[in-house]
């Protein structure tokens, strides 16, 4: 009876570390009642191979010469360890996992001035470790508890130069992960569901739901909401709407909290043979009294310094989960170039401003609101796109409303007039 009473709460711990609030306090409490009671090796038993490990416990000791990471697992994870440069990283890879800690009980100190936590994928989740300098660790293992309450990852960093730091990125082999940014986006993106196939004729766009997983985005200077949230609570809205309009066929590049490189959203899009590519974002900003919508289309140099400053912050989406950025071939990029990004950048821009003229004394803009940059996420050569920034979660009156869920009815229908423009005036010139 006993063992069932801590199967019951071991999966309601479970259920709750995967939950929206996955780390939340129940999670913790429960799990330390668990432990408490020897319960958690009784029913670990009762975990099917397919569960995601439960990482329920964390703690960082440790000053800017050496510190140690512990993290409690429910049973013992496999995990292996890589070194990125430009900035300094360690990539801590896992298989599924819940992570069921509070986010203070991991906050960054002694050598790592960031740290973040998240699924990659179904399969997958990922540690990213950034360091404040040339950083290796010294240790890093799993031991079970010694009164065998599950296992814990151990990770002791210690300070290195920068040659020493250089010659273990060199050296490392990355033999058991795809060797290429093409590679993992076909992993990947085999097991996103395609939408339901468009009819003959069907207009077809692909609504990006910009960050996710580990790559958080920005945070909201009242709520602390996370920009990743936003942005998925707006695409599925606005792809909701646009399924409703006959010969429209809208499509979601990540449903839920899910980690997907740039260059995997761009080929979604194409994948799907999507005529139009719409990226939602919400970011912030040092000044915080800027607020209002912009919308942004590629080009190889920025508008203006504010354009630059956004674009070189999206296109470090693919670092933040650890990703090295591969370049296409000088040659193939050219072809590219002169056959057909022009003309996709005139459509892109054509979209901008149909975008612009729905939001004409509806919704608040910055000044110059169509700005262009470099944006990785809109480079796909034969897809319009844009990027729009639907405010500044650094605001507090842009976030009240990013959060307001008749504001998002209202920039959903605008947004949704708008793709109806620019399709009948792609139709009525032969498009």
């Amino acid at each position: 009876m006993q063992i069932g009473c801590g199967g019951f709460l071991f999966k309601r711990a479970r259920i709750a570390a995967k939950s929206a609030g996955r780390r939340s306090t129940f999670a913790r409490r429960i799990l330390t009642a668990l432990l408490a009671v020897g319960l958690l090796s009784a029913v670990a038993g009762s975990v099917t191979a397919g569960d995601p490990l439960l990482a329920y416990g964390a703690r960082i000791v440790g000053d800017d010469a050496r510190t140690r990471i512990v993290i409690d697992f429910d049973r013992e994870p496999r995990f292996s360890v890589h070194y990125i440069a430009n900035p300094e990283r360690i990539v801590i890879d896992l298989p599924a996992t819940a992570f069921g800690f509070p986010a203070k009980d991991l906050a960054a100190r002694g050598l790592f001035k960031d740290i973040r936590y998240g699924k990659m994928d179904e399969e997958s989740a990922r540690i990213v470790l950034t360091t404040a300098g040339p950083v290796k660790l010294a240790l890093a293992k799993v031991q079970a508890d010694e009164a065998g309450k599950g296992h814990r990852l151990v990770l002791d960093a210690e300070m290195i130069d920068k040659q020493a730091f250089s010659e273990l990125v060199k050296t490392q082999s990355w033999s058991d992960r795809a060797s290429t940014d093409q590679a993992d986006a076909a992993q990947t993106t085999s097991a996103i569901p395609a939408p339901e196939k468009a009819a003959p004729g069907d207009f077809v766009i692909a609504v990006d739901a910009g960050h996710g997983g580990i790559d958080t985005g920005a945070i909201g200077v009242d709520t602390k909401t996370e920009e990743k949230q936003v942005t998925l609570a707006f695409a599925k809205a606005l792809t909701e709407r646009l399924n409703k309009e006959p010969g429209i066929k809208a499509f979601l590049t990540r449903e839920d909290d899910e980690f997907l490189s740039l260059s995997q959203r761009v080929l979604i899009a194409r994948q799907n043979h999507a005529g139009l590519f719409i990226s939602l974002h919400a970011d912030t900003l040092k000044q915080k009294d800027i607020r209002g919508a912009t919308v942004y289309t590629i080009s190889d140099k920025a508008s203006d310094k504010l354009a630059a400053d956004l674009a070189e912050r999206e296109n470090l989406s693919d670092q933040i989960a650890g990703k090295e950025t591969v370049a296409e071939p000088p040659e193939v990029a050219d072809i590219l170039l002169d056959l057909t990004r022009r003309e996709t950048q005139a459509f892109s821009i054509s979209l901008a401003e149909s975008v612009l003229n729905s939001f004409k004394d509806q919704v608040g803009t910055i000044n110059n609101p169509h700005r262009h940059a470099g944006f990785r996420v809109l480079q796909a050569p034969d897809v319009p796109s844009i990027l729009l920034e639907l405010g500044f979660l650094s605001n507090a009156d842009d976030e009240k409303l990013l959060l307001d869920e008749t504001w998002r009815g209202k920039i959903v229908g605008l947004l949704t007039d708008a793709v109806k423009r620019y399709r009948a005036a792609v139709i009525a010139n032969g498009g």
